[in-house]
């Protein structure tokens, strides 16, 4: 067995790998750009190697400084994580050439495999069921159009040596393959040095399944069930989970051998996904194999109790799988969140700075319900322009699906996170929406369901209860320490009126519920009143909640809530199952003459195209005096390695171009003025 490795990478996925080796008694070495010198990866690693400037492509994928820090540091072996060079097999052979093991794939299997375009040759040959499309490679715009037009749209543009969503973009005319072309390459180029890209039929009504491999040295390959990943945005998986709530036993086996059968085709070892399309009538297509660790193993180990990444190294050292297809079982159900560094009320766009304040909920497994959570952050860290913006992929397990579920919702209520914009409230309305619980879903559920965006989400009658009851229980707490003066005058008589008002404002929809509060032994009970003063209903609250804290945990009528809270003009911001609400606590007549005060109006910046996110300017499309329509590119922004078009959103004619090529432009920051 190794007795040291290095980590070719960052992030959570370097963190998770140091974690297993840790527990294999194995010495670690991470390596970090400018960007990460103070990393929670190069902090947990033994020991730690400085590789160059913070853009990636002058450190992490910079092959001869990997291969320096093993031999500075003694590494005899390198897990490549995801992304970077671990489907690179040029870095396979250096490493082979300086005598380092790979703990990954032969390098015929990444060859055959790594390249979308050469593993669908490939599998063609070896009689695996592919979508249609062109895999030569593509040199114009125009043979793009050409292309998509004999084989039919929708096309989905993707890119050769591409993964995790970046230069891939779905077509259904001339006008979006034409642009989806030339962006594809430009992002497949930035991410991958790779600018090769290819052309397949979209599926329509798709379900994206993945099987995950592990394999050895000696011929030996089990398919560790699958996973299914169809809740995407722009191509990116958000939601994984395993198994699938689709997939029927015969149809996991066939998907499972055949996958095996493409494994031993190329003497695959080491982990390794395949990827499928499956549609309405579970008919599966091959896509792409996946010669690395995937982002979202941590479901398949919990719902297997196989550790991958152990395998990986075990593998790589020469031993044997200990792990044989009758051992592989299905316990329980598994699901993961994404949490991103994103704004998803501005259309998820990137959000960079400082973690103010991150807080996740506590790990382990408690009443048969369990809580994982695989980061590379810390409260006070960075989240960077230079790196995917992905924060921690939480992960619950229980013993059916909407247990999982329904511990997901709890822990993202729990997970605190300030300072940037993050995707937490979309992943919990996700939670909660009815089409996602019954299992109907299609890699098309995002774009379906939130066609307009992300805008909050509307609280159902029992839960705006709750958050009511909760606001005023707040108020009570702070109250009730206000006329303590730190304990000076404690014996001081609190006159408390007889009725309130709590007024909660939901998505500009403001709903207000009058309320008579009595303290009880155990908490506080509420009586909420109609109009003309008769109760309506009545709560008890129970907590031990003090001032100071964020994060609301207590019982509402006997049910666990878990609220985040903010202090807010006049009251609290309160967040709650994908739902944000402001809710004020206010006397009847403080309520009343409330209501006569005017709205403050924003001001209208229609007039200007604002840069939506920090990123690079990598191109203008206009000049001053230019009339353009509606739908037309204005601008072009990159920002964590993804390529944004700014589109107008009216016709208009350009007064001023503020911005250039090459700027690096904060949020908010001023492109261009309309006349």
């Amino acid at each position: 067995m190794f007795k040291k490795i290095l980590i070719a990478n960052r992030g959570e996925i370097a963190c998770r790998v140091i974690k297993t080796a840790r527990k294999m008694g194995i010495k670690t070495v991470a390596v970090y750009s400018d960007a990460d010198k103070d990393a929670l990866h190069v902090e947990m690693a033994d020991e730690a190697v400085h590789i160059g400037p913070a853009p990636a492509a002058q450190s992490y994928l910079l092959i001869d400084r990997i291969i320096e820090a093993c031999r500075q540091t003694g590494a005899e072996a390198v897990h490549p994580g995801y992304g970077f060079l671990s489907e690179n097999p040029k870095f396979a052979i250096a490493l082979k050439e300086a005598g380092i093991a790979f703990i990954g794939p032969n390098i015929k299997a990444i060859e055959a495999m790594g390249d979308k375009i050469e593993s669908k040759k490939f599998a063609n040959a070896a009689k695996v069921s592919t979508v249609p499309g062109y895999l030569g490679v593509i040199e114009s715009p125009a043979d793009a159009v050409r292309i998509a037009g004999e084989i039919g749209y929708p096309v989905m543009i993707k890119a050769s040596a591409g993964g995790g969503g970046k230069g891939m973009r779905i077509a259904w005319n001339e006008g979006e393959v034409e642009e989806g072309f030339v962006s594809s390459k430009n992002e497949a180029l930035s991410s991958f040095g790779d600018d090769r890209v290819f052309i397949e039929k979209f599926v329509t009504e798709p379900r994206h399944i993945e099987i995950q491999l592990i394999a050895d040295k000696f011929g030996n390959t089990v398919y560790v069930n699958e996973r299914e990943c169809s809740i995407q945005r722009r191509n990116q998986k958000v939601i994984e989970e395993a198994p699938s709530p689709f997939l029927d036993a015969a149809t996991r086996k066939a998907m499972g051998e055949q996958s095996v059968a493409l494994a031993k085709a190329v003497n695959y070892e080491s982990a390794g996904t395949v990827e499928f399309i499956v549609d309405k009538d579970r008919n599966f297509y091959f896509l792409e194999m996946n010669t690395r660790l995937q982002v979202e193993h941590p479901v398949t180990e919990l719902i297997t109790g196989i550790d991958l990444v152990e395998q990986m190294i075990r593998v790589a050292a020469g031993e044997k799988l200990t792990v044989t297809q009758d051992d592989v079982k299905i316990n329980g159900w598994a699901i993961e969140s994404r949490i991103y560094a994103e704004d998803p009320y501005r259309s998820f766009l990137p959000s960079t700075g400082r973690l103010v304040r991150y807080q996740p909920p506590a790990e382990g497994t408690a009443d048969g319900l369990t809580i994982r959570n695989d980061t590379g952050v810390y409260e006070g860290g960075e989240i960077s322009i230079f790196y995917d913006p992905m924060i921690a992929k939480l992960c619950t397990h229980g013993p059916d699906r909407l247990a999982a579920i329904d511990h997901m919702s709890v822990a993202l209520d729990e997970f605190r996170i300030e300072g940037i914009q993050h995707n937490i409230p979309f992943l919990g309305a996700i939670m909660e929406h009815e089409r996602f619980r019954s299992g109907n879903i299609t890699t098309g559920f995002i774009a379906e369901e939130f066609p307009d965006g992300f805008h909050g989400v509307d609280i159902s009658r029992s839960r705006s209860d709750r958050l009511v009851a909760v606001a005023m229980f707040l108020h009570e707490v702070h109250a009730a320490r206000a006329v303590q003066i730190s304990g000076q005058l404690p014996n001081r008589p609190r006159k408390v009126p007889d009725e309130w008002v709590v007024a909660m404002k939901t998505n500009s929809e403001v709903t207000r519920q009058k309320i008579r509060v009595r303290e009880s032994d155990t908490g506080l009970e509420l009586d909420y009143l109609d109009a003309d003063g008769t109760i309506a209903s009545r709560h008890l609250v129970e907590s031990d909640w003090r001032p100071g804290q964020p994060l609301f945990k207590g019982l509402v009528d006997g049910q666990p809530v878990s609220v985040q809270i903010d202090r807010a003009k006049q009251g609290y911001m309160l967040n709650y199952r994908g739902a944000s609400a402001h809710a004020a606590v206010r006397t009847t007549l403080g309520d009343s003459l409330e209501q006569l005060m005017p709205e403050k109006v924003a001001p209208d910046m229609g007039k200007f195209l604002l840069c939506p996110m920090p990123g690079l300017v990598k191109s203008i499309s206009v000049a001053e005096g230019d009339e353009v329509k509606a739908g037309q590119t204005l601008a072009v922004v990159e920002a964590m390695k993804m390529e944004n078009n700014l589109r107008a959103e009216r016709d208009g004619i350009i007064a001023k171009v503020s911005a250039k090529a090459g700027d690096s432009l904060a949020v908010d920051a001023v492109i261009l003025e309309f006349e």
